[in-house]
């Protein structure tokens, strides 16, 4: 039983590789929970689940002690691999279908004030090769909102020098093209023509932002090189890889963008994603109250 249970979700985890581009880490999730349910029904395969059992498969995960963002994603887990098995015929009814969610409250990202991103971009050593190519990472990383993981894959034919713009791979192989201002494509440029060249020597790379080995960088190098200048810089709030990503939304919106342009910058293909930014960007939202309204 729990043999045919794990071939279909191995069918299932192969069929969204290909048809949605995940990540290996969400198709891993999935692949996790989907066999700690599996586990979970001892006497029965997926096909012979019924509401009750989702039902009381997620009780059992309540009852273990985890959050409603943990149960939340058990469910979404559970919902794309049922509603696979009902496409392809296997099922004459989703189980999943009528079971309701839990409640998620929203969380608001940590963001830097523009002071603190200032301090940030100062902080590395710029006269030291490695140092000046953190600097241009980090100015990079601001101007253009890019997630740690779509920045240190970047490639030479990702840029566009003359035109000012960088071709991003996003979520799903979905790909956009992202403008960088005139302060960080100064950085990008003299990072090329100097600091690049002295951290490769006489290796060839294809990545634009190297290592001594002449390798890319990875992603968790890079999210302990922030960590490391937010502590030289005085820093004290809570950092993750998406702090810059983060302040990057929040200041635009802060100095008047439109809600769908940062949207697009971001690469979210729902606006409500981009949506939660509109929480923290206290600062404009008290100018224009304070300019516009009669009594402000």
């Amino acid at each position: 039983m729990v043999g045919e249970s794990l071939k279909q979700i191995d069918l299932f985890l192969d069929s969204l590789w290909v048809e949605s581009g995940l990540s290996e880490n969400t198709l891993a999730a999935y692949g996790s929970d989907l066999k700690i349910f599996s586990k979970w029904l001892t006497n029965k395969t997926v096909f012979d689940v019924e509401q009750s059992d989702i039902a009381a498969f997620m009780a059992s995960r309540y009852k273990l002690g985890i959050g409603s963002r943990s149960a939340a994603r058990f469910l979404s887990s559970l919902r794309r691999f049922y509603g696979f098995l009902h496409r392809e015929g296997l099922l004459a009814v989703d189980p999943t279908e009528l079971i309701e969610a839990p409640r998620i409250g929203r969380t608001l990202p940590e963001s830097l004030s523009e002071k603190d991103i200032d301090l940030l971009l100062e902080a590395p050593e710029i006269t030291d090769c490695l140092g000046f190519r953190d600097r241009t990472m980090l100015e990079l990383l601001y101007a253009t909102g890019l997630r740690v993981s779509e920045l240190i894959a970047l490639k030479f034919e990702q840029v566009s020098f003359r035109q000012g713009f960088v071709r991003v791979m996003g979520k799903g192989n979905k790909e956009r093209l992202v403008p960088v201002g005139e302060e960080a494509m100064e950085w990008l440029e003299n990072y090329v023509q100097g600091a690049r060249l002295d951290i490769l020597t006489e290796r060839q790379s294809d990545f634009l932002f190297v290592t001594k080995r002449g390798s890319g960088m990875t992603r968790q190098t890079f999210w302990h090189v922030i960590k490391r200048y937010a502590k030289k810089a005085g820093i004290k709030k809570h950092l993750s890889p998406h702090t810059l990503r983060h302040a990057f939304a929040t200041h635009l919106l802060n100095h008047g963008a439109d809600l769908r342009v940062v949207q697009l910058l971001l690469g979210h293909s729902d606006l409500s994603t981009t949506q939660i930014y509109t929480h923290i960007a206290q600062e404009r939202l008290k100018q224009l109250h304070k300019e516009f309204h009669p009594r402000g």
